[in-house]
């Protein structure tokens, strides 16, 4: 297996800068193959490259750690039966994989990284389907849109229930989302805002500054009573039972998402972990979920909540990015950490803890965007 890791890191190195050559290879040797997969897709393919080369990445990193990949791809597997992925599709898009590797790396290629990426691909085929056997959940469910709130000309908080059979997720996780009304077989990641109730009733917060398809439509043309499209939930961003060490959870604008989930969840059954939540943005008027982590303040006495800004003198609070402010409350080095929030932030916060000397084990992430 080191051998095997070592060849496709490797031979990742020849194609790694020319990320938009390989995937329009692949789409392009893919539909060449089976017509057919097209309407699989969204009409406009921006960013579906993207996708595809970020689950690669993933594997191929995680091929050395026997549990992480397994557990990866079989979630992979009952995900991608959202786009009515059947069986018969892996072996198609393993040709096409290969031959979008070949001709983006050149004359750098050779049999032996050709014969990894086969005996690689042919594992993460495997896993992928037999995680999608083994889901007895349906590939999506719909919801129904209930309540749609907006802060603000970006940012929206929703609810919707899901429809005919029971969602089941862990606070802290995340689903993808359709909004087939507006932009059909377009998915997104959003980070579930609320702890299971045994209602089927899922919060969301949604941010969308600029024209982004699927948030967009979140925030400023859906309405209750839509139908939305959820897949199932992935996502290791979720609390240890069976620690016993204090918390620090750290929220960058809509990243509050899932630490509101965590700290609803910890409401039920937490009696002796301190739990400390800082949450920032740029602004007051940013901080839309500030009144409601202030009601579980009032209600929880181990909980406390501090709030920042990084761009607002007059805010009658801490001042600053949200991990210099983390970082002068510090050392966090027995605490259990979440962190939430844009790729800088998170990889700001993660040096923070870092420095710290906080475990890696003690601490789980989520990110909006690339780290």
């Amino acid at each position: 297996m080191d051998n095997l890791a070592r060849l496709l890191k490797e031979s990742w190195t020849l194609v790694e800068d020319d990320r938009a050559r390989l995937g329009g290879h692949f789409y392009a040797r893919l539909f060449l193959l089976d017509p057919a997969l097209r309407q699989l897709f969204p009409v406009q393919m921006t960013g579906q490259g993207d996708r595809l080369l970020e689950a690669i990445i993933t594997a191929i990193h995680t091929v050395d750690d026997p549990e992480s990949f397994d557990e990866f791809l079989r979630a992979l597997g009952r995900d991608h039966r959202k786009y009515h992925v059947a069986d018969q599709h892996y072996a198609t898009v393993g040709v096409a994989l290969l031959d979008a590797l070949r001709s983006t790396a050149g004359d750098g290629w050779n049999l032996e990284y050709d014969q990894a990426w086969r005996e690689a691909y042919a594992a993460i085929a495997a896993l992928m389907i037999a995680g999608a056997a083994d889901d007895e959940d349906p590939p999506f469910w719909h919801a129904e849109v209930l309540t749609h709130q907006r802060y603000g000309p970006d940012t929206a908080v929703l609810t919707c229930r899901a429809l005919q059979h029971p969602l089941r997720w862990r606070a802290g996780q995340y689903v993808s989302l359709e909004v087939p009304r507006h932009h059909p077989r377009v998915w997104r990641n959003y980070s579930v805002a609320n702890a299971p109730k045994g209602d089927n009733v899922l919060e969301f917060h949604v941010r969308s500054p600029g024209a982004g398809w699927v948030s967009g439509a979140l925030v400023r043309r859906v309405r209750p009573g839509e139908l939305l499209r959820l897949a199932a939930p992935m996502g290791s961003m979720t609390l240890d039972r069976a620690s016993d060490r204090d918390i620090l959870c750290v929220a960058g604008g809509v990243g509050l998402a899932p630490i509101k989930a965590l700290v609803e969840e910890l409401a039920t059954y937490n009696r002796t972990r301190w739990v400390h939540v800082f949450y920032g943005a740029r602004h007051s008027a940013d901080l839309y979920g500030l009144a409601g982590l202030q009601e579980l303040v009032a209600v929880h006495p181990w909980l406390s909540v501090t709030p920042a800004c990084s761009d607002d003198p007059d805010f009658d609070g801490e001042l600053g990015d949200i991990p210099d402010v983390v970082a002068r409350y510090g050392p966090w080095t027995t605490h259990d950490c979440y962190v939430s929030g844009s790729a800088r932030m998170v990889r700001s916060t993660l040096r923070v803890l870092a420095a710290d000397e906080v475990p890696p084990p003690h601490i789980r992430y989520d990110t909006f965007g690339d780290l």
